[in-house]
């Protein structure tokens, strides 16, 4: 049964601050370091108002997690809006912060599955922005989608990039530069720059 305890809004600036303070924390410390008292006290507040504004800690998970969804969609749309799509994907998935974050809202979704079902929704609907512009992409760069499905463009591009930030994270950089220099050439070859267009005569 869904309590009628009064909950803080949500343009609240204390609100925005308890965020903050968890995305602080999950970020120097991993998600098990969150907690209500260790939210407030990052936040400088009373421990009490993480529960005024959240009733549980999921929704303060969930809270986080939807306010980055956002933003991510946004710089998502903008990248692949770009006129070249392909490398401004590239260069939005390398973010070494956003990887993180997303590292660790995963391992917190091996524990709690409302969050494995947000990081789902946000999943598919990230995908789907992707693999449509990809295909208008590669479509107009006369790519055949049986030699280079858009779907698997949108896959390689983020799971190299994540992947790469992962071990980055753990200290690994065998092979890196190479993994690195090489989507680099492959996205030069579907995506050349003005300057390496042919001049029409």
């Amino acid at each position: 049964m869904a309590s009628n305890r009064r909950i803080g809004l949500e343009q609240s600036k204390t609100r925005a601050l308890l965020l903050d303070a968890t995305e602080q924390i999950m970020r120097d410390e991993g998600y098990a370091a969150v907690s209500s008292r260790r939210v407030a006290s990052r936040a400088g507040l009373k421990p009490q108002l993480v529960h005024y504004y959240f009733r549980t800690m999921d929704d303060l998970f969930l809270a986080l997690f939807r306010q980055r969804t956002e933003a991510g969609i946004a710089r998502h749309a903008e990248a692949l809006a770009s006129d070249q799509p392909l490398r401004a994907l590239w260069e939005v998935s390398r973010d070494p912060e956003g990887t993180a974050m997303i590292m660790e809202f995963s391992a917190l979704a091996n524990h709690r599955k409302v969050i494995a079902a947000e990081i789902q929704h946000y999943g598919d609907r990230l995908r789907e922005m992707q693999v449509a512009a990809l295909a208008r992409t590669l479509e107009g760069r006369g790519v055949d989608p049986n030699a280079l499905p858009p779907v698997v463009a949108s896959i390689l591009i983020s799971s190299v990039s994540l992947f790469l930030r992962m071990e980055d994270g753990i200290g690994m950089s065998s092979g890196h530069a190479e993994t690195e220099a090489l989507i680099e050439r492959w996205i030069a070859q579907l995506e050349p720059s003005e300057s390496a267009r042919p001049v029409p005569a």
